[in-house]
C-alpha cells in the first residue's frame, strides 16, 4: 500500500493575540515564518517587534514625549513614524540626500512627516541643544562615521535630553565589523558581498557598513559623553519577540533611577 501524502498545513506559522503598543490596539500578532523581526505583524497597524519595542521603550521612559521637541532622522512610513508627526507637538524629520544642500527643507506629501530637512547626520546644520529627544530607527549600521553621528546627535540635544534607538546587533558578543568604508571619496566594500537595507528615500537602498555587536553601547557611550543603557525585551502578550530588537537609549544625564 502507497503512503498518503501529508496533509497540507494552513494557515500563518504563528499567532497570538495580545495588546500592540505601536498602536494602542487589542490585536492578533501573526507571523508567516520564523524569522520574527520582520515577519510578527500587528494586523491592525502592521507594525514589527522592532517598532513596538520601541514604542515600549518610549512611553516607559519618556511618558510625554508629545510635548517634547523631537528630531526623527531618516523616518518612513512605519506606525512609529507616523505617530511621531501626527502627535508630537513639535516634530522635524530628516533625510540625508547628498544632492540637495544640507539643511533645506523638502515637501514631502506623501510621507508621514509630510516635509523633512536635508541632514548629513555626521555633520548637522541644527543649533546646539536644538532637541529633548533624537529618535533613529535601524540608521546607525548606514552610517560611514558612526562617531561624528553620535557626537553631532549629543551636541544638538537639550541637557537632560536623550536619543533612542534601534541598531540590529547581528554580531551579539563578538566584536563590530565593519563592511564598508569611505577612502578618498570612493565606497570600498571590505565584506562581499555588500549588503543593503531598505532606503526611505532612494529605490537603491542603504549599504550596511557596519555589522554591530554589543560593544556599541561602550563605544557610543566613549563618542558622545551620553550615558548608554541598552534594553532587551521578550514580551509575547506586546508582540515583542524577535532577535535584533534591542533598543539603546543615550541620556545626556546620569541614567535615571528607575
Amino acid at each position: 500500500m502507497s503512503e498518503k501524502p501529508n496533509p497540507v498545513l494552513s494557515g500563518p506559522f504563528f499567532q497570538h493575540t495580545g495588546r500592540c503598543p505601536a498602536c494602542g490596539a487589542e490585536t492578533t500578532f501573526v507571523a508567516e515564518g520564523p524569522y520574527f523581526r520582520n515577519t510578527l505583524k500587528c494586523i491592525k497597524c502592521k507594525s514589527a517587534p522592532r517598532h513596538r519595542a520601541l514604542v515600549h521603550v518610549l512611553s516607559q521612559y519618556f511618558p510625554n514625549w508629545h510635548s517634547l521637541k523631537v528630531h526623527e532622522s531618516s523616518p518612513g512610513w512605519d506606525i512609529v513614524s507616523q505617530r511621531l508627526a501626527q502627535e508630537c507637538r513639535d516634530y522635524t524629520a530628516s533625510q540625508f540626500d547628498p544632492n540637495i544642500p544640507f539643511g533645506d527643507l523638502i515637501e514631502a506629501p506623501t510621507m508621514p512627516c509630510k516635509r523633512y530637512r536635508c541632514e548629513n547626520l555626521e555633520e548637522q546644520t541644527f543649533q546646539d541643544q536644538s532637541f529633548d529627544l533624537v529618535i533613529t530607527q535601524d540608521v546607525f549600521e548606514h552610517v560611514f562615521h558612526p562617531d561624528l553621528a553620535i557626537r553631532e546627535i549629543a551636541r544638538t540635544l537639550k541637557p537632560g535630553g536623550a536619543t533612542l534607538m534601534t541598531v540590529p546587533i547581528v554580531r551579539k558578543s563578538k566584536p563590530s565589523r565593519r563592511r564598508a568604508a569611505l577612502v578618498a571619496g570612493k565606497v570600498v566594500n571590505l565584506v562581499e558581498p555588500p549588503e543593503f537595507h531598505g532606503n526611505p528615500i532612494s529605490n537603491e537602498g542603504a549599504l550596511v557598513t557596519i555589522d554591530w555587536g554589543f560593544d556599541i553601547v561602550g563605544y557610543l557611550q566613549h563618542h558622545s559623553g551620553l550615558s548608554f543603557i541598552m534594553i532587551q525585551i521578550d514580551n509575547i502578550d506586546l508582540g515583542i519577540r524577535a532577535d535584533l530588537i534591542e533598543v539603546l537609549i543615550g541620556f545626556k544625564t546620569p541614567i535615571p533611577y528607575l
